[in-house]
């Protein structure tokens, strides 16, 4: 029998992607967010990032914090329908819980490192952090296994007016970010309604082409050019009914207050 192995962290990461439907399939996919990397104190690691700012890049190892069970069998969210073995993917269901991410380096200040393109979300603890370096750790041509196509299948992901100011209220007013939950979600395949959060909006009076992306009780409408590659964020509406609203009784997310201020905010008028 192979030991235990005891692992302490030396920090935490402070970010605001907070749930796991929030992190992109890749850190180069989360665009310029700013995470901080919180190295614990008393430990000399002001020394131990002596150096470390002459890099553009650096190996981030963390625990899949919120994932308490693995799987031997995965079905990875883009490429394929079929599962494949958990050692061919970078999915969270580890038997041991390790991640690790390429991220960019931003600046280091004491014993905060901030960094950007990172998929790690906020509370997770570090183990570990490398420099990376090109000349050891890139290979462009080497094959890619069941992986199929990279980012030429990305969509660009954009947003109207009104549906901007509707995500800045809510960030604002309840520390929802729904610009970056559409991103991520509707980048690639924004237009398979087989997702359990995408459904196809019928043709009665609408523009062909429109969508409804799920947020927990709230609905991101959407318009896909599929020729085009682009995805058009219309406008943010409430998940509930207005009978579901008007029930004082039952309020299990606990938001619709919210629900009732946003309403009034923008679509009182109308």
């Amino acid at each position: 029998m192979i030991d235990d192995i005891i692992i302490k962290p030396i920090g935490i990461v402070h970010s605001e992607r907070v749930h796991r439907y929030e992190t992109p399939r890749q850190g180069v996919l989360a665009g310029g967010d700013i995470s901080v990397i919180r190295l614990s104190p008393n430990f000399n690691f002001e020394q131990a990032v002596k150096d470390l700012e002459g890099f553009e890049r650096i190996w981030v190892i963390y625990q899949f914090h919120l994932n308490k069970n693995w799987k031997p069998m995965v079905t990875p969210p883009r490429h394929t329908r079929r599962k494949v073995g958990v050692f061919a993917t970078r999915a969270p269901h580890r038997p041991n819980q390790i991640g690790m991410s390429c991220v960019k380096l931003e600046s280091i200040k004491g014993l905060e490192i901030f960094i950007s393109e990172s998929d790690i979300l906020d509370g997770s603890p570090v183990l570990d952090i490398k420099p990376y370096l090109p000349y050891s750790d890139s290979f462009p041509g080497a094959a890619t296994g069941w992986v199929k196509g990279g980012l030429e299948n990305i969509y660009v992901v954009e947003f109207e007016s009104k549906a901007e100011e509707q995500c800045l209220w809510l960030k604002n007013e309840a520390g929802i970010n729904l610009v970056n939950f559409a991103r991520l979600q509707l980048e690639f395949n924004p237009v398979d309604d087989s997702r359990k959060r995408i459904s196809a909006v019928e043709n009665k009076g609408r523009k062909k082409g429109m969508f409804i992306l799920a947020y927990r009780t709230w609905r991101i409408i959407y318009h896909v050019n599929a020729k085009g590659r682009k995805v058009l964020i219309k406008e943010i509406r409430s998940g509930y009914t207005d009978a579901e609203l008007k029930d004082a009784g039952e309020d299990l997310y606990k938001d619709k207050a919210l629900h009732r201020k946003f309403i009034k905010q923008y679509f009182n008028m109308e």
